[in-house]
């Protein structure tokens, strides 16, 4: 791993004599807010949660299936865990997996990981079983927690891996003794939503369920390591240009940074409510950096409340949900700002309490904010931020009225500069790429020194690979991207690994993926497909093939067959013409 040293107070004005005023948006901050945070050295999140768990102990953390969880009852089911975890022989800065949706099991074992001395790795569970293989390798993860409807994957990659623990948690297993049973049964019985599976346990491995590591962790007591600001927090899976995912690398002081910039960016606002408990909608999976970071460790520090919703994509229920708790801020993707708030249910809901909806992670766009204004009285603001970046970059003021079409200033400690291919700023009002510097950059990619060189400058700015424009006042629009990256839904979809996968099929020649316009994710992923000569594969079969290899949200939502794929004269494939046929 290459550890960059990066500041941890207000990021330094640029050198004199660039195209661009060095800051101009402080000028343009809302009241309240400060230019720069102060990030104690010697804090870590293992600080805030415990700090927060003694604060709010009394208080609501997590509501999930109409059942709650106290920042106290964490406290002592973290313990528990990380004890447990502790005794298997795990060494400190070891990397723990995290495979679970948004269920309170991933509120405990966040914590309890990170205050047993390990790494979390957060891996998404609707994974394929070479997706998983890959980010347990690259990893290293010698843990990992899963929940069981998702074990069938484990148990198919697992071999190829050097996870020797596994923890199997059930749906219900954190929502009440006889309500946690009967949801248990349903999930695996009534619904059939666990596929059968069998975890081998050759070669010393061991598989535990979530209530017996419990159980086994109370008898035994949590060793408290010394915990480094400088030590690693999670690993941030991210794709690449090459289409092989890495892990951003982030620290303590990363993450810590983030948490304190955006919670000085957002307290003017949510002041409004008071001394009451702040209710945060946490729709967006808790593996996402966007929800882990605002929703639960900023909502942590706050003492908020967290409502769960471990299935989004179903909207009645999600609606049903909502109706019984007044809730104060809503993080969202556009595709999920857009398909409730074209739900006439969702209208009838009381608002009265919303102050914030907070947009990232793909472009939110204005049909979609101006419906979501109407229905809700609470303007979208947008941000922007990366996984490298944990993540929160810049952000829309939260006083904001209307839609503003821009991913607004850069946060407190925050510099961007926008600069050209040879790293040069450029004259405002220009296009070129979205450069960032701040303590929330990461450390760098996971045993990946020459990835993390392409993308840190000398003087230490993240190059984003967006290309944005920044007016006079410091606000920022993203006009293009320079990566051939395709967003679906907040996701990255990067065509090499959708390419390299498919080729690999044998009636494929070659082929290539962009990203075309889609109303309800933003984009999705258009294949086109080269056939070898006498292969007779049709579009069917090649749409299975995906399904078994990538995850919902990378599957190629049209398959073309062409005799030959535009080139330049080097044979490099052109999407940029695929694109525009597309």
């Amino acid at each position: 791993m290459t550890v960059i040293d990066l500041p941890t107070a207000a990021a330094p004005a640029r050198m004199a004599g660039t195209a661009q005023t060095a800051q101009p948006w402080l000028e343009h901050y809302p009241p309240g807010v400060g230019a720069a945070v102060e990030v104690p050295a010697h804090l870590t999140l293992v600080d805030i949660l415990e700090d927060s768990m003694r604060r709010y102990a009394n208080r609501t953390a997590s509501r999930c299936l109409e059942r709650t969880l106290t920042f106290g009852q964490i406290d002592q089911l973290s313990l528990a865990l990380g004890a447990w975890l502790q005794s298997t022989g795990l060494k400190q800065g070891d990397r723990v997996a995290l495979m679970m949706p948004n269920v309170p099991q991933y509120m405990v074992a966040i914590a309890a990981v990170l205050r047993a001395g390990y790494a979390v790795v957060n891996v998404n569970p609707l994974y394929t079983a070479r997706e998983l293989e890959h980010q347990l390798k690259d990893s290293g993860a010698k843990a990992i927690i899963v929940l069981e409807n998702f074990a069938s994957t484990l148990e198919e990659a697992i071999d190829k891996t050097d996870v020797k623990h596994v923890v199997v948690t059930g749906l219900g297993d954190l929502i009440g003794w006889w309500k946690g049973r009967f949801v248990n049964f349903a999930v695996r019985h009534l619904r059939k939503m666990v596929p059968e599976y069998r975890l081998p346990l050759d070669g010393g491995r061991t598989v535990t369920r979530w209530r017996q590591a419990i159980e086994q962790g109370r008898s035994r007591t949590l060793q408290r390591p010394t915990i480094s600001p400088d030590d690693v927090a999670f690993l941030q899976y991210t794709g690449g240009t090459t289409g092989v995912s890495k892990g951003a690398t982030l620290l303590h002081r990363n993450v810590v940074a983030n948490v304190l910039q955006t919670e000085a960016w957002f307290k003017p606002k949510l002041d409004e409510i008071g001394h009451k408990q702040l209710v945060i909608v946490c729709a967006l999976p808790l593996y996402h950096i966007f929800a882990l970071t605002i929703c639960y460790l900023m909502g942590a520090r706050m003492g908020s409340q967290n409502l769960l919703i471990p299935n989004p994509r179903d909207i009645p229920g999600f609606i049903n949900t909502l109706r019984n708790v007044k809730v104060n801020m809503f993080p969202a993707v556009n595709t999920l700002f857009n398909a409730l708030a074209n739900e006439p249910e969702f209208a009838k809901l009381d608002w009265s309490g919303l102050k914030v909806s907070n947009g990232g992670g793909m472009a939110v766009q204005q049909a979609t904010a101006e419906k979501w204004m109407r229905v809700t009285g609470c303007p979208v603001v947008e941000g922007y931020g990366l996984s490298e970046t944990s993540p929160v970059a810049t952000s829309n003021r939260l006083d904001l009225k209307e839609f503003s079409g821009t991913i607004g200033l850069p946060i407190p400690s925050t510099d961007i500069a926008i600069r050209d291919d040879d790293g040069r700023d450029v004259p405002i009002g220009q296009p070129g790429e979205i450069c960032i510097k701040g303590p929330q950059v990461m450390a760098g990619y996971w045993n990946r020194p020459d990835e993390t060189a392409k993308v840190m400058t000398p003087d230490g700015y993240f190059k984003s690979g967006d290309v944005g424009i920044m007016d006079e006042r410091g606000y920022v629009r993203i006009v293009d991207r320079k990566k051939d990256m395709i967003l679906v839904s907040g996701f990255n979809v990067y065509p090499t690994e959708i390419e390299q996968v498919v080729g690999l099929h044998p009636g494929v020649l070659e082929c290539a993926a962009v990203g075309i316009p889609d109303e309800r994710s933003g984009e999705a992923v258009k294949l086109f497909v080269v056939k070898k000569d006498g292969a007779s594969i049709s579009e069917d079969e090649i749409a299975a093939y995906c399904r078994e290899n990538f995850t919902a949200y990378k599957r190629p939502k049209i398959i073309e067959f062409r005799d030959d794929l535009p080139k330049s004269n080097v044979g490099k494939i052109l999407r940029r013409e695929l694109r525009s046929d597309a």
